[in-house]
């Protein structure tokens, strides 16, 4: 199986810099899939801490409800793996520093994608350094707890997916239902549909999960649903500083003065948020990949009524519904949608 991808991937991707790419994410991919044991055998194991045999013992019925909401039913989630580390992949993004252009690369059957993930810190760190020294951009590299192969692998279940609150269980069910949204469908070259998408749908499905398993107002949907609100002000406090770094940036003050107000800001959010971190202009564009067009989302889920109808509307999307690759504004796309699918 490594053989074969690795093979794959040289073949399919030209230039150095994809190719050896390629090759880290085939080796990590093959290691992680390589440690994975079957649920089953880590629930009789005595030695696993009861927490987290409690918490994967819940993933079949996480699935087998998604299923029934009209998730993709998939092999996923049967295996789980230790990683030993606190972050499933390393995300390395980059912007340019007045403006909102995300650089993208491009790759075979995805298409365009505004991020890379590395399966370690030290080389994604080092390319993100790379790209701030040559291109002079703004970069980030962020942690990820999951992710998806789209159906390429059987994705396991991640300690990394195990977070130590109280609201464990409810991330748990909506990593998991995210994940699935992604198996489920995807549009090439539509990155912020496709996370906005995932995420619009596992946010709304998870407290009616939690609310019909354990019981409306229980203390796993009550402690989801608290962590939700406390990264829902984190969420608009950088959406209004995006707001406000997109109006500097096109306006027609000069560079130097839009310099000097981008840092004035970025460093008295920071401050706000008790923020370790240097914010810049990749961090605040990774955020709102993840946060686009809400309100389009409601009034498709309102036409559609059902969420079996409202997915099998989403998987019959395709490239050519868009205007252009890596749209940001997808309002009309879901609301031409609404009325073709769900009407």
């Amino acid at each position: 199986m490594r053989r074969g991808w690795l093979l794959i991937a040289l073949a399919l991707t030209p230039g150095c810099f994809k190719t050896k790419y390629l090759l880290q994410a085939a080796a990590g991919q093959y290691e992680l899939l390589h440690t994975a044991k079957p649920i089953s055998k880590v629930l009789d194991d005595s030695r696993v801490p009861p927490r987290t045999r409690y918490l994967l013992g819940q993933v079949a019925a996480i699935k087998s409800w998604g299923t029934s909401r009209g998730l993709k039913p998939t092999n996923n989630y049967g295996r789980y793996s230790d990683l030993h580390r606190s972050a499933a992949v390393y995300v390395v993004q980059a912007c340019a520093p007045l403006s909102f252009d995300v650089k993208r690369w491009s790759f075979p059957i995805v298409g365009t994608v505004p991020y890379l993930g590395y399966f370690r810190e030290p080389p994604a760190r080092a390319y993100a350094d790379r790209l701030a020294k040559e291109e002079g951009l703004d970069v980030a590299v962020r942690t990820a707890s999951a992710y998806s192969t789209l159906g390429w692998f059987r994705d396991p279940v991640l300690s990394t997916m195990l977070s130590d609150g109280d609201e464990a269980l409810g991330d748990l069910v909506n990593v998991i239902l995210h994940e699935s949204v992604h198996a489920t469908f995807y549009v090439p070259n539509q990155s912020s549909f496709n996370e906005s998408a995932a995420s619009f749908i596992a946010d709304h499905l998870t407290p009616e999960l939690l609310d019909e398993s354990f019981g409306k107002g229980s203390y796993p949907a009550k402690a989801w649903l608290k962590d939700q609100l406390r990264g829902d002000g984190w969420r608009k406090r950088m959406h209004e500083t995006y707001e406000a770094l997109d109006a500097l940036y096109k306006s027609d003050r000069p560079d130097s003065e839009k310099l000097f107000e981008k840092a004035r800001i970025l460093e008295a959010v920071r401050q706000e948020l008790g923020l370790r971190r240097a914010l810049n202009n990749a961090w605040l564009s990774g955020s709102r990949t993840y946060e686009t067009g809400s309100a389009a989302f409601d009034r498709i889920r309102a036409a559609c009524q059902t969420w079996p109808r409202l997915l099998v509307a989403f998987a019959g999307l395709q490239e050519s519904d868009f205007t252009e690759a890596q749209q940001q504004a997808f309002d009309p796309v879901l609301d031409a949608l609404a009325r073709r699918a769900c009407q």
